[in-house]
C-alpha cells in the first residue's frame, strides 16, 4: 500500500490498468450483504475517507475487501459483513442462481425481486404474470378459461363447479397455476442451458407445482413465499399500489381481498408442506436482508465453506491484510 498525497485518484494496482477506486462501483459490491443503496453508498464514501485520511494512493483488492468489511460491520454490523465475505466465495460457483420467489397479490414480490436483482447483480427478472400473458398468445379463452383471469378470481372461469367441499377460488388458482408452472420450469431449464442468473417472482410460484430439485445439478435453485399476515398491513398494500398507477385500481383489490387472503393461506400451506422457506415480510429492507441471507446460505453450503466471522477471513489492520 502506498502512501502520497491527499490528492488525486485511489488507485486499485492489481487491477488492470491501475483502475481507480469508485464509491458508485465500491456501493454496488456492498449491496451484496444486503445493506440498501443509500448504506451501501454510505460504506463506500467511509471507506474513501479512511483512505484519504491515512494518505493512500494505492491499494490492492484484497486490502480494500478488508477494509469494506470493517466498514461494514462498523455501519450495519455482523450479519452484513459475513455475507460480504461468503459472498466473494459465491461468485465462485460454476452453476447459475436461479431465485424463486412466490407469494400471494399485494405482498411486494415484484418490488422485492427487483431491488435484489440490484443487489446482487442479477438482471433477468421475470414476472409470472409475463409467463401467463405469453401463454394466452398460445392458447385461445375456450381451451384455457382460467389463464384470462386473475389469480384471485380464477374461480369465474372453472368449467365445471367443484366438489361441494372444494374451495372454488383455490380449486381455480391450482389449474392457472399448474398451466403457467409449464412455462416456469422452462424459464429455469433456459437459466441452465445458458448459465444465466435470474429471478423469477409471481403468484404462480408456488410449492408443489415447480420441482425445483429436478434441476439440482445444474442451477443453485433457491425458492422462497413471502407473506404478509396482518390483514390490514396487507390491505394497505393495495391502497399504495393504487396511488402509484392508475391501471390497478384500489376497489377492484379491496372487493376481492378475501379471495386474495386465502390464495396466500393455501401458498403457505404448500411452502410448509414441501419444506419452502416462508418470510412474512414487516418491511422492505428487512425482507430483502433475509431472502438475501437465504440465498448466500444455500450457496455456501453449495460450495462446503465453514461459517466463519469476517475477522477470521480478512483483517483490515494499519493498511495490511492478513
Amino acid at each position: 500500500m502506498r502512501r502520497g498525497k491527499r490528492s488525486g485518484h485511489i488507485i486499485i494496482s492489481d487491477r488492470d490498468p491501475g483502475l481507480p477506486y469508485s464509491k458508485g462501483l465500491m456501493a454496488s459490491q456492498v449491496m451484496v450483504s444486503g445493506l440498501s443503496p443509500y448504506r451501501s453508498y454510505k460504506v463506500a464514501e467511509r471507506i474513501e475517507d479512511q483512505l484519504v485520511e491515512r494518505g493512500v494512493r494505492s491499494l490492492t483488492t484484497e486490502e480494500l475487501q478488508a477494509l469494506a468489511v470493517r466498514m461494514i460491520e462498523e455501519e450495519a454490523g455482523e450479519r452484513y459483513a459475513r455475507n460480504f465475505v461468503r459472498w466473494q466465495g459465491v461468485a465462485r460457483l460454476d452453476v447459475p442462481l436461479v431465485l424463486l420467489i412466490g407469494g400471494a397479490t399485494g405482498v411486494g414480490k415484484s418490488t422485492i425481486a427487483t431491488q435484489i436483482a440490484a443487489r446482487l447483480g442479477v438482471v433477468r427478472v421475470i414476472p409470472s404474470d409475463s409467463v401467463r400473458e405469453v401463454m394466452r398468445g398460445l392458447f385461445s379463452r375456450e381451451l384455457m378459461p382460467t389463464l384470462y383471469t386473475s389469480s384471485f378470481d380464477a374461480d369465474s372461469a372453472l368449467r365445471e363447479p367443484p366438489a361441494r367441499a372444494a374451495d372454488r377460488v383455490i380449486v381455480g388458482f391450482r389449474e392457472q397455476t399448474a398451466a403457467v408452472a409449464v412455462g416456469l420450469r422452462a424459464l429455469i431449464e433456459r437459466s441452465a442451458v445458458e448459465g444465466t442468473s435470474s429471478i423469477i417472482e409471481g403468484a404462480h410460484v408456488v410449492p408443489g407445482f415447480l420441482d425445483v430439485e429436478r434441476f439440482a445439478d445444474r442451477v443453485l435453485a433457491v425458492p422462497v413465499v413471502v407473506t404478509v399476515e396482518e390483514d390490514e398491513v396487507h390491505r394497505s398494500h393495495f391502497q399504495a399500489r393504487s396511488a402509484d398507477s392508475s391501471a390497478r385500481p384500489f376497489d377492484r383489490y379491496l372487493s376481492n381481498f378475501d379471495n386474495i387472503r386465502r390464495v396466500q393461506k393455501y401458498i403457505k400451506s404448500q411452502a410448509l408442506s414441501h419444506d419452502w422457506p416462508v418470510i412474512a415480510s414487516y418491511s422492505l429492507d428487512q425482507t430483502i436482508a433475509a431472502i438475501i441471507d437465504l440465498v448466500v446460505d444455500r450457496a455456501t453450503d453449495r460450495l462446503g465453506q465453514e461459517d466463519k466471522r469476517p475477522e477470521a477471513v480478512l483483517e483490515f489492520e494499519g493498511g495490511k491484510t492478513r
